[in-house]
């Protein structure tokens, strides 16, 4: 991104528009687009997309003081959200087949720099 800095085009704002990361399961190969957002507040929802969010198969993954979250763009648009009260956690996420194990490990890190 540091290379893209006052870079004005239509392939510059496309790249800054992409997901943060493109991960790819360890075995099955499926590949997935993931955004990664921070959030004391614990809450994501639609409005917080930026207007026009163009990757309606990605993943959020919505890290706070106390969880690690995951939802789907789509998901959002359906109306779904994250709340503080939800359980959409990111270990429940069948796509990943992730070790809560790690996922708690991450967030006992994660919550330092809160």
């Amino acid at each position: 991104m540091e290379l893209l800095r006052g870079v004005k085009s239509d392939v510059a704002l496309q790249i800054r528009r992409m997901p943060d990361f493109v991960i790819q399961h360890r075995d099955k190969k499926d590949v997935y687009f993931v955004e990664i957002k921070f959030r004391v507040s614990e809450t994501f929802s639609v409005k917080d997309l930026p207007a026009g969010y163009p990757y309606d198969n990605a993943y959020i993954i919505l890290v706070s003081k106390r969880h690690i979250k995951c939802i789907t763009v789509e998901e959002l648009r359906n109306g779904k959200e994250i709340t503080p009260q939800c359980r959409n956690y990111l270990g429940s996420r069948k796509e990943f087949e992730l070790d809560k194990e790690v996922i708690k490990d991450f967030c006992d890190f994660a919550v330092k720099f809160f």
